[in-house]
């Protein structure tokens, strides 16, 4: 049986420069503070735990002192900052350029529709990491959107600036972006609306999804590596299983099961932006030994 590791997947610019930065930290001084996981897979944490680094929450941030601090890669909002310096807390700033740059494109983007009454509107997912950090910027006051189902949060007779987190799938948000435009011309009664839509998706995530669906073509079965935690993972595994019905999540080796691999004479392995090469690696391995006694 053929068993094949999609050389597109794995860790993205971003988490590789975070997890480049801590194990830099770590060789120095064995011990580093980060607030939140650096990544989205508990294997990749637990990998680097080992080595010292300490995950933290914002309640253990804001009463740490005289210290090292690492910023992962999803950004932060600016209270993180001016705790930080009230703290004496040397940052170590992850931050991706993608998400550094959409945080400024939002708050200048808020400051001028604020002017006229206009909404700033998100679309992702209430609660993540790098959603937190792009509603900082406009004082808590944008308006997430994660689906369809939310829309009538926003007010269709007021300016609209739309924005998305970089990990969201481009096609759910053409489509959310078709719909903000219907319903704005139709509760306004003309075409001339005021309406910005500002395509925000990180090009790595978004040049995945034809990679992805190229590579499941080409195999029996597919086994989809990611942390339960990561919003890009679910929504790649998605793309994939679109395209290949046969397409199982895991999150580790020890969640595979024989029976699906049954008649496969192909299997694919592949994974989410915040899945660890040497994770997929493992996974490759332990199909090898199942289904080969």
């Amino acid at each position: 049986m053929k068993i094949e590791i999609d050389n597109n997947s794995g860790f993205c610019f971003g988490v590789v420069n975070a997890i480049q930065l801590a194990e830099k930290e770590l060789k120095k001084n064995h011990i580093l503070y980060c607030l939140g996981d650096i990544v989205h897979n508990s294997a990749e944490v637990d990998r680097l735990k080992s080595k010292g680094l300490i995950t933290i929450n914002l309640e253990q941030f804001k009463n740490l002192k005289n210290c090292k601090v690492l910023l992962r890669a999803h950004g932060e909002p600016p209270e993180t900052y001016e705790i930080a310096k009230k703290n004496n807390i040397q940052l170590i700033d992850a931050s991706c350029p993608v998400v550094l740059k959409l945080q400024n494109n939002i708050k200048q983007g808020f400051d001028v529709f604020l002017k006229k009454g206009g909404q700033v509107v998100i679309y992702g997912k209430e609660g993540h990491a790098e959603v937190n950090g792009l509603v900082g910027q406009t004082k808590g006051k944008a308006i997430i959107i994660g689906g369809m189902e939310d829309l009538d949060k926003i007010d269709f007779s007021k300016p609209v600036n739309l924005f998305s987190q970089t990990t969201k799938n481009i096609e759910d948000f053409n489509k959310i972006q078709k719909e903000i435009k219907k319903r704005m011309i139709a509760t306004q009664g003309t075409k001339e609306i005021d309406f910005i839509t500002n395509d925000t998706i990180c090009k790595q995530v978004s040049h995945r999804q034809p990679q992805l669906r190229e590579f499941v073509k080409n195999h029996d079965v597919v086994i989809f590596v990611s942390g339960k935690k990561s919003s890009n993972g679910r929504m790649l595994f998605q793309v994939c299983q679109a395209e290949n019905p046969n397409t199982f999540f895991v999150s580790e080796q020890s969640e595979l099961k024989k029976a699906w691999f049954n008649k496969a004479k192909s299997v694919g392995v592949c994974g989410a932006t915040s899945t660890p090469r040497w994770l997929m690696e493992n996974v490759a391995s332990e199909i090898k030994k199942i289904t080969n006694p």
